[in-house]
């Protein structure tokens, strides 16, 4: 299985994490979501490829940004 790892800004909490989760949850190929408002830190994994881009939008539709690591 592949990880991506992510850098996300913005995040303060457990909500903010939970937000992140559910929208990225939605892009076709993703199969594994960790994200930590702690560190900022988003790991999306999938056994197939995804769209980087779609990962990038769905965490700015959460209301953050993010930057491939």
């Amino acid at each position: 299985m592949a990880t991506t790892e992510y850098q996300v800004t913005g995040m303060t909490c457990a909500h903010c994490e939970n937000a992140v989760r559910e929208e990225v949850g939605n892009v076709p190929g993703v199969e594994g979501i960790d994200v930590s408002a702690a560190t900022g830190r988003l790991v999306v994994s999938s056994s197939t490829d995804f769209d980087d881009s779609a990962v990038l939008a769905a965490v700015e539709e959460a209301g953050y940004q993010a930057a491939r690591s």
